[in-house]
């Protein structure tokens, strides 16, 4: 039986891919976190590799704390490049097939249209900055590996910007909301049926992909479905970026097209809307 090394289990995606498993178990799964698994202790990380011997390795972890990230940009580029550079030559030298999961924020945000892959990339934070180190590092040294961008993390799992919100509209009279950032959200489950859609495909197509749920929408308006769904009762109003500063600045426009993805795999991406609803109908449970 083939094994699949997850890394990052206990985030939204890796906690998404273990409720999938569930019913995929034709593979061992092996799902690590920083207690069986520590990326940032690179002198002994391909060791750690070689005693979990896995045939497919999808990467999960990074330092997902964007605005953190501005202050921390060396423990940032060990988890977000230079680990994954190690695991990217690991897998190429021990035939394993890598899956990584990178960011929309390895774009500017200036672009008026939905990006391709072959976007040109420059990214405006450092949290950006070292996820495209780790991708150009990822197809140096294993150009077999499959590289998937993603926008706008949400799920039942971990903290984001859903559970935050339907927590703050239960709890406030009236929110605030940036609409002048324009993208699509990811439900976690999405991306983690679309990595098995993958990983059960007959023609494994190296490079790099983007996938993200379908529909243009600023963070006001995922506010506004959010508050829909839930039927709150909070007042939602839309402000611009320039006044809800951060520590990182976001790109304003990083709309993903994901043509390629549904072509090359025959992934099937719902709309943002349907996924919403799946996911804060588990929330009320």
């Amino acid at each position: 039986m083939q094994k699949i090394l997850v890394t990052g289990a206990q985030g939204q995606l890796g906690s998404e891919l273990q409720v999938l498993s569930q019913k995929h178990q034709q593979w061992e799964w092996i799902f690590t976190d920083r207690a069986e698994l520590d990326l940032s202790n690179l002198t002994e990380l391909a060791k750690q590799l070689d005693a979990f011997a896995p045939q497919y390795i999808i990467n999960c972890a990074a330092h997902t704390a964007v605005d953190k990230a501005e202050t921390e940009a060396a423990i940032a580029d060990v988890l977000n490049h230079q680990a994954v550079a190690i695991m990217a030559q690991w897998s190429h030298e021990n035939q394993c097939k890598l899956i990584h999961i990178s960011t929309d924020y390895v774009f500017d945000g200036n672009s008026a249209v939905a990006l391709t892959e072959t976007a040109t990339t420059n990214p405006i934070n450092v949290y950006g900055v070292t996820k495209l180190a780790g991708e150009k590092s990822c197809l140096q040294f294993n150009p077999e590996a499959i590289i998937i961008r993603t926008s706008w993390v949400y799920s039942s799992f971990g903290a984001n910007f859903v559970k935050t919100m339907s927590r703050l509209m239960q709890e406030r009279d009236a929110l605030n909301v940036v609409n002048d950032q324009i993208g699509s959200p990811t439900y976690a489950a999405d991306l983690a049926q679309a990595i098995l859609t993958i990983l059960n495909h007959s023609n494994w197509q190296a490079g790099i992909y983007n996938f993200s749920n379908e529909g243009e929408i600023s963070w006001y308006e995922f506010a506004l479905a959010i508050q829909e769904i839930g039927g709150f009762e909070c007042q939602v109003s839309g402000i611009p970026a320039a006044q809800y500063p951060t520590p990182a600045k976001r790109p304003a426009f990083s709309l993903l097209d994901k043509t390629k993805i549904k072509a090359s795999f025959g992934v099937v991406v719902p709309s943002y809307k349907e996924s919403l609803m799946a996911c804060m109908r588990l929330l009320k449970m």
